[in-house]
């Protein structure tokens, strides 16, 4: 299999400090410490022209994330706890597909939700209570930082705390591993690697990327965790009132419909009270 050329993704980021790992595994130039792990250029079309990721071959722990912290600041490296428990196993095996990715930042979050609003509700099994009748989504809200006198959290602390209490044991993971992506931002880690989970949603995860970076602005997330077909998220700022919640939960239909459907008792409301309101984590599933 040919080499993959590069293409004009690759031209919109960073140069990519990865392969320095090949002759200095444990980043030592880039002030790390790093335990054993590898670097991955498998794609669904065979090696990719230069690294994807670095995937640590042991398992996560509390610490892991805060301990690369250094990199996201001397190399443009940024962390993600990996999934290799499922039935995909590693990332070798998620049909990573980085040539067929566009550049988030070439894409209107707004217009990107509301394309996807429109797909969704006129889907025959589209049967969200309300939901024919709601507005569409829309990048205007926010939380209301007016209302406290208390200090905004820093969106890197609350990841920190998220990504240990996963590889802890605290949430839906099977098997964390450390990763390191070369990414602008945590909201551009999926489409950096060519990540497909996504795909019977939208193929081009730069899109969703877009709505990712307009979370990343309005509610502080960060991009935690990647699975073969889901993506789990902290939040520093998430939404304090029922109407905020409940507009982002519009947000959150258009983004991963699969969310909704697979439950199909639940409601706008609902969604909005259970996993939105004041809520650090939001963990979306692409069937």
């Amino acid at each position: 299999m040919s080499v993959v050329p590069p293409t004009v993704t690759d031209m919109a980021t960073l140069p990519n400090p990865l392969p320095k790992l090949a002759t200095d595994p444990t980043g030592t130039a880039l002030g790390l410490q790093l335990p054993p792990g590898r670097l991955l250029d498998a794609t669904d079309e065979g090696p990719w022209h230069e690294p994807l990721l670095w995937l640590a071959d042991v398992p996560a722990a509390p610490g892991a994330w805060a301990a690369v912290e250094p990199a996201r600041h001397t190399a443009g490296l940024l962390p993600v706890v990996i999934d290799v428990g499922g039935s995909q196993g590693a990332p070798e095996g998620w049909e990573l597909m980085p040539g067929e990715m566009s550049y988030p930042g070439d894409h209107d979050a707004e217009e990107v939700l509301e394309d996807f609003w429109y797909e969704c509700v006129t889907k025959e099994d589209a049967k969200w209570p309300g939901l024919a009748n709601a507005p569409t989504p829309t990048t205007a809200s926010a939380p209301d930082s007016a209302t406290g006198s208390a200090p905004e959290p820093d969106p890197d602390t609350v990841a920190t705390d998220i990504a240990d209490a996963l590889v802890d044991g605290g949430g839906p993971l099977k098997a964390p591993r450390l990763a390191l992506v070369p990414a602008r931002r945590s909201a551009d880690i999926p489409a950096a690697i060519g990540w497909s989970g996504p795909m019977n949603h939208e193929n081009d995860t730069a899109r969703l990327c877009a709505v990712l970076r307009s979370w990343e602005d309005r509610f502080g997330i960060r991009v935690v965790a990647l699975g073969f077909d889901h993506l789990l998220a902290s939040v520093a700022s998430p939404p304090t009132t029922l109407a905020e919640a409940e507009a982002v939960a519009a947000e959150h239909f258009a983004f991963c419909p699969d969310n909704i459907w697979q439950d199909s008792d639940t409601t706008i409301r609902a969604y909005a009270e259970n996993q939105l309101l004041n809520q650090p984590v939001w963990h979306f599933w692409w069937d």
